[in-house]
């Protein structure tokens, strides 16, 4: 049976697909970061991309949407970014940020290791 390809990540971005935060329109928020992390080679699966978008059910920020979180190794240990009221500058931000290893923006972070 053959196995499916992998591709080594640098970071994982969730963007909440919940009721509250389709809304509040986290839909075209993920359609318009795939389309910027295709275009930009930033996307795990294109030469020297290394982020992963995902669609998430409810990220607990239902009054504050659109929410993401983001997930990676940095420093040596996991990271998590927990953020809401998700705007197109800000989601692009946080995936550069991975991409790089940069540190994630603070900018309407909430929940662990954040404000």
């Amino acid at each position: 049976m053959a196995t499916p390809k992998y591709f080594p990540t640098a970071g994982h971005l969730l963007v909440c697909q919940g009721p509250n935060c389709q809304a509040r329109g986290s839909a075209p928020l993920y359609q318009a970061l795939w389309r910027a992390l295709d275009q930009g080679h930033l996307a795990y699966y294109k030469s020297g991309g290394n982020v992963r978008l995902t669609e998430s059910g409810c990220l607990g920020a239902c009054s504050y949407g659109p929410a993401l979180c983001v997930y990676r190794e940095h420093g040596g240990k996991l990271e998590q970014g927990w953020y809401a009221g998700v705007d197109f500058p800000l989601a692009l931000a946080l995936a550069q940020a991975v991409h790089q290893g940069a540190e994630l923006p603070e900018d309407r972070r909430y929940g662990p290791d954040g404000g």
